[in-house]
């Protein structure tokens, strides 16, 4: 089964299953995700039924206690790509409004679980609660399974270097700039998307054209100067780059912006959309005498931005 599908509400759900369905918020889809999405990939593979997931939008947080609700790693359009390309055919993503939110457990279980998704094996964490208040957590989810004909496996937390791998904590790394360690959790680079709008034509004029990205993310690198990567979202054409977020200080700048300097040609249309992928900082934003050694500056970064690629396409080769 290799066809793939995304649902946006339990009416759409007609071919859904049978299936086995990994539950959760999957912000990030980090190293701790993983290991739920690849123990229902295998169970679905042993089974011959299809690979699900079951996540939510808005993240639940919004709803019960908007205060405490986290700004999120990934938009929900990042989330659904990650999880095709972990091997996933099925992604539900559930509304989650007062409807859902009251739901007991048990009815969470037929109405969901049973009847739309038609799971035959339910993958979830081992601290997992679901239902109105919380009030189910993996003991009750296994006691329902076998009263409705599915099994339950719960997996352990992550860890990497003694500590749980945690959406919470990769966030905080990302706010500090410290993407390179945030990277290694995700398993893949942070990354932003959005449009590429017009600057003010200073980069062009006095040091190095950019692509100026806007962007809806919610979690942005501290400001500093960033080895990147940039992807043409409409085409897939990709660049090694470099990224400075912050506000200009050599030019008087007030708004926050995220500017990108491509190290390679273009070769083509300026993209409309793209992504930039954050791979590892290199140092704070700061301000210059002038434009000319601005310049200077962005020429050594962008040296030591492609020494680090050359690295990386010499580690990728051997």
């Amino acid at each position: 089964m290799s066809d793939f599908r995304v649902y946006r509400s339990l009416e759409e759900t007609v071919d859904f299953g049978p299936s086995a369905v990994a539950i959760g918020n999957f912000d990030g889809v980090h190293l701790g995700h993983r290991a739920l999405l690849r123990a229902a990939v295998d169970h679905a593979r042993r089974a011959g039924i299809r690979a699900g997931v079951l996540t939510f939008d808005p993240h639940p947080m919004k709803l019960v206690a908007p205060a405490r609700a986290p700004r999120l790693l990934t938009s929900i359009a990042q989330r659904i790509e990650v999880l095709r390309s972990l091997g996933i055919e099925r992604v539900l993503v559930l509304p989650f409004d007062l409807y859902v939110a009251q739901m007991p457990p048990q009815e969470f279980v037929d109405k969901v679980l049973f009847q739309k998704l038609a799971a035959r094996i339910v993958v979830v964490g081992e601290d997992f609660r679901f239902g109105h208040k919380a009030a189910g957590d993996v003991a009750a989810l296994r006691k329902l399974g076998r009263a409705y004909g599915f099994e339950v496996t719960d997996v352990a937390a992550v860890n990497w270097r003694k500590l749980a791998v945690s959406s919470t904590e990769i966030r905080k790394r990302i706010l500090e700039g410290n993407v390179s360690r945030a990277g290694r959790k995700l398993a893949r680079p942070h990354m932003l998307d959005g449009a590429v709008v017009p600057g003010r034509g200073i980069g062009s004029r006095q040091t190095v054209p950019t692509l100026n990205l806007d962007t809806t993310a919610e979690v942005i690198p501290r400001d500093g100067v960033y080895i990147t990567r940039t992807v043409d979202l409409e085409d897939g054409r990709r660049w090694p780059s470099i990224t400075n977020i912050g506000t200009r200080p050599t030019f008087g700048g007030e708004d926050r912006t995220i500017e990108t300097f491509l190290l390679a040609p273009l070769d083509g249309e300026t993209p409309a959309r793209i992504r930039v992928e954050f791979c590892r900082r290199v140092r704070d934003e700061r301000k210059f005498e002038n434009p000319e050694t601005l310049k200077s500056q962005i020429l050594k970064d962008a040296g030591r931005a492609k020494t680090f690629w050359r690295r990386v396409q010499a580690w990728t080769r051997a």
